[in-house]
């Protein structure tokens, strides 16, 4: 790709990111102020670097390879200037063509390298590309680089970015999608040389069995972890809404009838596969039989018998009940999938998937909220709570954003995950993804403030 320089940020992109953060400081005071400021400026300056081929590419933080999903996601609290900064939108442009470079080289992995330097998470992997630094096949990995492609179009009007190989991309991920909906003829495999069961995939690399759904099939989740079933919920209904984004380029900037006709029924067949398949009752009829009564108590309080989307099916009868931290989540649909998801069936699934029915909600002295079996039981993850807060009320959203500034460790920065009794033990110091959330929760409560939605004295 080119040899890489760290960003000289354009001082206009400066400017806009002070005068935002200034708006934080009046609105939810110095120290939050401060700390959205600082995010702000050291996502863009420490984790993106500029190649001489007009792309960019982009650092999670304290890992060196670019993960399609975190090179997005570290981008939300930037989305908001793209029209009212050119030179923001430009570095947005970059990101993405280096963003459809990865996919167009390898549809299947989740995270590359800058270039062929042949580093690996693990260098005995099956996949051995120079470029790769791992190949678990992740959906979102497909999603996120397209609709950060949509919304920088939508935002801003320009189409540079889709070239030929874009459109070529395009194509790409509409017939994998459509490849996967049945695994069994996929030629994917991912094995690791581990006891630890996240980490590898059964069946000689293939994963558990499945039935056809007309969902698409994905090995791992967007935690890195491996499925416990291959087809992950929210995975599905974000590609559903990735489809439709590939359906308007495809009409209105590529002219491209037969891409757009194939995407949106494609993404028809998905939301169908996720409502025949996928919505299941709350509460596990087998499971709830031999639940103590206190359990049971609780299990009917939170699910009042309704139905609720599954994190994961295999379309055999095996059913998943949970939610993790990391997005695409059940949690995180109304901003994924806004045009796709159930909101009846997404709000009984909120309630289900924050409670202790949830078995990844932890409740500490600290705090309560989602964490992951990525990380260690018992510890809660910045990035769930901030998608609790943007998911729920103005009034939730403001006693987020002071609970997550209260629990950094003392370090003025988020972290991957920490312990939901003690902010101060943490895992990952330095983790852009998270400290990007923060900072989009803090310029929405601005914004609601400004727009009156909010009093001043309640933020």
């Amino acid at each position: 790709m080119g040899a890489m320089t760290h960003t000289r940020l354009d001082p206009e992109i400066t400017t806009t990111l002070r005068e935002a953060a200034d708006l934080v400081r009046a609105t939810s005071g110095a120290r939050v102020g401060d700390m959205v400021e600082a995010a702000l400026l050291r996502t863009l300056t420490d984790t993106v670097t500029m190649g001489e081929d007009g792309t960019a590419f982009v650092i999670t933080g304290d890992i060196p390879a670019m993960w399609m999903r975190d090179s997005t996601t570290q981008l939300t609290p930037y989305l908001r200037f793209l029209g009212s900064c050119p030179p923001l939108a430009d570095l947005v442009a970059a990101i993405v063509r280096r963003q459809l470079a990865c996919l167009d080289h390898d549809p299947y992995a989740n995270a590359f390298n800058d270039g062929p330097t042949g580093a690996h998470y693990e260098p005995d992997d099956v996949c051995d590309d120079p470029h790769v630094w791992e190949q678990k096949y992740e959906i979102d990995s497909l999603a996120y680089p397209v609709t950060l492609a949509h919304t920088l179009w939508r935002a801003t009007g320009r189409t540079d970015v889709f070239d030929k190989r874009a459109h070529r991309v395009l194509r790409k991920i509409t017939r994998q999608l459509r490849i996967e909906q049945d695994h069994d003829t996929s030629a994917y495999r991912f094995q690791r040389d581990t006891d630890i069961q996240t980490e590898t995939l059964a069946r000689d690399g293939r994963g558990t069995a499945v039935g056809r759904t007309g969902m698409t099939w994905s090995g791992f989740r967007p935690s890195d972890d491996a499925c416990t079933y291959g087809y992950n919920i929210p995975a599905n209904l974000f590609a559903a809404q990735a489809l439709l984004a590939i359906g308007e380029i495809a009409e209105e900037v590529l002219d491209d009838a037969a891409l757009a006709a194939d995407a949106r029924a494609l993404s028809r067949e998905l939301v169908a596969g996720v409502a025949e398949f996928g919505v299941v009752d709350a509460v596990d009829a087998a499971a709830d039989a031999a639940a103590d009564a206190a359990a049971d108590a609780v299990a009917d309080a939170v699910a009042g018998g309704r139905r609720i989307y599954a994190y994961e099916v295999d379309g055999l009868g095996g059913v998943l009940r949970m939610d993790d931290a990391n997005t695409p989540s059940l949690l995180s649909l109304p901003l994924i999938a806004p045009d796709v998801f159930d909101e009846d069936v997404w709000r009984a699934t909120r309630e289900f998937v924050l409670s202790p029915t949830n078995p990844y909600y932890f409740t500490g002295t600290a705090t309560s909220g989602i964490g992951s079996p990525h990380t260690e039981p018992g510890r809660v993850w910045p990035i769930a709570l901030a998608i609790e807060a943007l998911t729920g009320t103005p009034e939730d959203r403001v006693s987020v954003l002071d609970l997550l500034a209260r629990t950094d460790g003392g370090t003025g920065r988020m972290h991957e995950s920490f312990d939901a009794s003690d902010p101060t033990a943490f895992s990952r110091p330095w983790f852009s993804w998270a400290d990007s959330m923060f900072c989009e929760l803090a310029l929405v409560v601005a914004d609601e403030v400004t727009a009156g939605v909010l009093e001043p004295d309640d933020a």
